[in-house]
């Protein structure tokens, strides 16, 4: 079972159990869902046009539908989102707008793989800093772009940051 198969079944049981916040939220979610894939059809369809070629529509349908790493990334982006709106509320002094904020949150982390513990972050970018042979803090972008491929959906980029920061500078201390 795919990942969007999972949210579409996980839909189904909460509009029977009558659970209004994950109906909207996975609702919200599959249609976000749906907009990727109209883009990723869009996108194929041109290119395919460009080379002189052409799909039916059952076969742009076909190789359009996500894959779950993409499918991860329009959660992560969407969480993105909701933890902006968050912090937007807090400055507001919305404590109530923030509490439904962070239940959604939760909703979409369950979407997510297993998330990476700081020392697990630490280990991969000590790899990838002594693959990359990354000496300073300079070295900062070659870094990211080794390691963030590896780690994608399974950590923030700001918490990353921070970590690869903070072993590059170490490292030159």
């Amino acid at each position: 079972m795919t990942l969007k198969q999972k949210i579409q079944k996980e839909l189904g049981e909460a509009v029977k159990q009558r659970e209004k916040l994950k109906v909207s939220v996975l609702r919200f979610l599959l249609a976000a869902l749906l907009n990727k894939e109209k883009e990723k059809r869009l996108k194929i369809a041109r290119e395919k046009e460009e080379g002189g070629e052409k799909f039916s529509e059952k076969e742009l349908i076909e190789k359009s539908q996500l894959e779950d790493e993409e499918v991860i990334e329009v959660i992560s982006s969407e969480i993105k989102k909701v933890k902006e709106s968050i912090l937007e509320f807090e400055k507001g002094g919305r404590k109530d707008l923030v509490e439904k904020e962070k239940k959604e949150l939760e909703i979409f982390k369950r979407y997510l793989p297993k998330q990476l513990s700081e020392e697990e972050i630490k280990k991969i970018a000590r790899e990838v800093i002594q693959k990359v042979e990354a000496k300073e803090i300079k070295d900062f972008g070659k870094v990211m772009a080794e390691l963030m491929p590896r780690v994608k959906g399974r950590v923030e980029g700001d918490e990353v940051s921070k970590i690869v920061k903070s072993l590059l500078e170490f490292s030159n201390d």
